[in-house]
């Protein structure tokens, strides 16, 4: 089960782009062109090695694990570990050694050389430490999401998945509104989407560079703590919610999704009994995931009005005041009021 989403969106029409001539889906189609981009072992000189390996692990040898509209895949990669301490260390004393028998220390080029020799050297004996990156591709909704909160980590999913397609115009989510704002409005009290509900987790900062941070964890977040903070001007950057009592997780003014975790409601529809193998474990629990995470999209993508790479108009607005950063009240009744519409006087 994914525990992070940093999620990607592409044009409806890049399906089409798929090679319709070796595969009736377009999970097929997507592994017609992972074939040639498997991972391979890496090299007794190289320091990395990346490309795709089988999702469901041992269990089977497709690179694509698909349920009806949408393709589970996995990037694999595998590094050397070779920490630049123990070679700095190891050429010094090279270099303390020349310089004992030819009376002179090597430096520029000539210690340059030495440096990619001893690096050569080492290589072939370095431990390897493997890497793995899970995505699923939704079809239907246009979306990719990637199992990470870095970054880093899933544009190289993204590129790779690009140089093995040949081209696959995925987007980083664009709001037509601030997060930022959005998430400070939940926070201070504004009615949520229908199916959300706030969690025990927040973090707040001051807007002004350098501005305090403050984190909040187990925490009541309708509370006066945070009124405090909030009227202090401090805006909301993480936020933690749940959803129909299915799933929970924090998002950030990043729009990533981080610490998901399907809750018990969403767990208990599983049924086991019937299961004989992991293959037939670990699909239940991904038609799960998708179902869950198709349920949410549609709140995320209208609550922070994210824009579609193939439309003119980016989605609808959940409500007016979406766009809108809380700015606290100047007049101590109206704060009130707030207070005791929502519950936390």
């Amino acid at each position: 089960m994914f525990r992070n989403l940093t999620i990607y969106r592409f044009p409806s029409t890049w399906g089409a782009l798929l090679p319709t001539d070796v595969a009736a889906t377009f999970s097929e189609g997507l592994a017609a062109f992972l074939a040639d981009f498997r991972l391979r072992p890496v090299g007794p000189l190289e320091l990395t090695s990346r490309g795709f390996i089988p999702p469901l692990g041992r269990d089977s040898e497709a690179l694509v694990h698909s349920i009806g509209e949408a393709a589970w895949v996995a990037l694999g990669g595998e590094e050397k570990i070779l920490p630049p301490s123990v070679v700095a260390e190891m050429l010094e004393r090279k270099l303390d050694a020349i310089e004992e028998t030819e009376g002179r220390r090597p430096g520029g080029r000539a210690r340059q050389r030495l440096k990619q020799d001893l690096v050569a050297e080492l290589l072939p004996r370095a431990f390897v430490q493997p890497t793995r990156a899970d995505a699923f591709v939704d079809f239907a909704n246009s979306l990719i999401i990637v199992d990470t909160a870095s970054r880093k980590v899933a544009d190289a999913v993204i590129s790779e998945l690009r140089s093995a397609v040949g081209t696959f115009p995925a987007l980083a989510l664009n709001a037509e509104t601030a997060p930022r704002g959005v998430l400070t409005n939940w926070l201070a009290g504004e009615a949520l989407p229908a199916g959300l509900c706030l969690g025990e987790e927040c973090e707040l900062k001051d807007p002004a560079d350098g501005g305090a941070v403050v984190r909040c964890q187990n925490l009541e977040l309708r509370c006066e703590e945070i009124d405090r903070h909030l009227e202090s001007g401090k805006q909301c950057t993480k936020l933690a919610l749940s959803f129909n009592d299915h799933v929970s997780f924090v998002v950030g003014e990043d729009l990533v999704v981080r610490k998901l975790k399907f809750l018990d409601a969403a767990l208990d529809t599983l049924n086991f009994d019937d299961v004989d193998s992991r293959v037939a474990e670990l699909d239940a629990l991904f038609a799960l995931q998708i179902g869950e995470l198709r349920e949410l999209w549609p709140v995320l993508e209208t609550s922070f009005r994210l824009s579609r790479p193939d439309a003119a108009e980016p989605a609808p607005p959940h409500h007016e005041r979406a766009t809108k950063v809380y700015q606290p009240s100047t007049d101590p009744n109206q704060r009130d009021m707030l207070k005791k519409e929502h519950g936390r006087g």
